[in-house]
């Protein structure tokens, strides 16, 4: 019951995480790794348990959904939910090593742009003489490799995207958070209906069942809280959450 406990603690943790900001796997994989799972049957196990919190946190913000631009919302889903396959997939049949080598150094890059991409995104507009926003194309491009990249791992794929939203279309962090939660939600799920087919995800039943519990309920619980914090305050978390996912990641070796 010890051990229950501390994954569904660890769960409302992640899902908290996700709603407000990203970064919740940082949370959930080390969680299963110490109760005795290989780190690949983590990562599937964590992935599976987030979703339903990453719907949860997508069910509350339907109603504050802004498109990206020129981009289409629902093709910017599709994009979302094929990627994720396709990076689950990759996850299955492919070493984790290389990934793991390139993602503290994602990670940190993303931070940066987070910092400053509404001020980098002006000036370049400034410089040019015109908007510097990327196309709906590349929009959709950059989204498909994240997507892989969410599938594949999943850490701070949330931050990732603000931080591409943030430099290619000047959008804030607070106002993107709505759409990056259901982008979240539809990558996960691509990918959790893969990892039930293919992996042994369910060969641990109930840290699974404990930690999707406690991921719906801080799911919810933080999509509620996000939407009634300060536009100031909510990239305060946001920043907080890469900065110290970062910092872990490298710590992590």
């Amino acid at each position: 019951m010890v051990e229950l406990s501390l994954v569904l603690l660890a769960g409302v943790a992640a899902g908290v995480l996700n709603s407000m900001g990203g970064g919740g796997t940082f949370v959930a994989l080390p969680a299963l790794v110490a109760f005795g799972l290989s780190p690949v049957t983590a990562n599937a196990v964590s992935r599976v348990a987030l979703v339903p919190g990453a719907m949860a946190g997508a069910w509350v913000y339907r109603d504050a959904l802004t498109p990206l631009g020129p981009t289409s919302t629902k093709v910017l889903t599709v994009i979302s939910a094929v990627g994720g396959g396709v990076g689950a997939g990759l996850l299955l049949v492919l070493p984790a090593s290389s990934f793991d080598t390139a993602a503290p150094w994602l990670l940190a890059f993303a931070t940066l742009v987070l910092a400053f991409g509404r001020r980098l995104s002006r000036g370049l507009s400034s410089v040019l003489g015109r908007s510097a926003d990327m196309s709906s194309r590349a929009v959709l491009v950059g989204q498909f490799v994240l997507a892989v990249y969410g599938g594949y791992f999943g850490g701070a794929v949330g931050i990732l995207m603000m931080a591409l939203w943030s430099i290619g279309l000047g959008l804030d962090a607070a106002a993107s958070n709505p759409m990056r939660i259901t982008q979240l939600a539809a990558i996960y799920l691509s990918a959790t209906a893969l990892f039930l087919i293919a992996s042994d995800a369910l060969s641990a039943p109930r840290l699974l069942a404990a930690m999707l519990v406690g991921a719906v309920a801080g799911g919810f619980g933080g999509a509620h809280l996000a939407r009634r914090l300060p536009a100031w305050l909510l990239r305060g978390v946001i920043l907080t959450t890469a900065v110290t996912t970062t910092v872990l990641y490298f710590l992590r070796g």
